[in-house]
């Protein structure tokens, strides 16, 4: 598993640049659960919380990984675009922040699957939430497209 967090890391990295700026790291995935790090230095405001936009990518990132790590399970290879998303911003973040993304469900994933193979293309609907403590400090929802190569 450290090889494929080392490999998406690579790919944030070089394919999407905007993830260096702001110094996003791959935590960690445990098939269950895929976890985004940035640090708040790197993406403060101006009143020393976390931006917004940086709070939304993070989280638009973390769903985009998680959709790669899908593919990676099917063996395929496409373009991951997101199509909708909706952030609601229900707290301050005043520290180091992750981004928590949540695997689909196996009925979400086999429809997801079977679209990609038979159409090649699929949508899939993602949860993903940032914390402050024990607080939801951010929810995401985001319905990406994949198109295979």
């Amino acid at each position: 598993m450290q090889d494929r967090l080392r490999e998406l890391q690579t790919l944030l990295n070089t394919e999407i640049p905007i993830t260096r700026h702001f110094n996003l790291t791959v935590g960690a995935y445990d098939e269950r659960i895929l976890r985004l790090d940035a640090p708040l230095a790197e993406n403060v405001n101006h009143a020393g919380t976390a931006f917004g936009g940086s709070l939304s990518a993070l989280l638009t990132l973390a769903g985009w990984s998680m959709t790669w790590f899908m593919l990676q399970e099917y063996n395929l290879t496409g373009e991951i675009i997101i199509q909708d998303s909706n952030c609601r911003y229900l707290a301050p973040v005043k520290k180091d922040f992750s981004a928590y993304c949540y695997r689909p469900s196996n009925e979400q994933l086999g429809r997801f699957e079977k679209m990609l193979r038979t159409h090649k293309k699929g949508r899939l609907e993602l949860k993903a939430e940032i914390l402050e403590g024990d607080t939801l400090a951010v929810s995401f929802v985001g319905r990406y497209v994949v198109r295979l190569a």
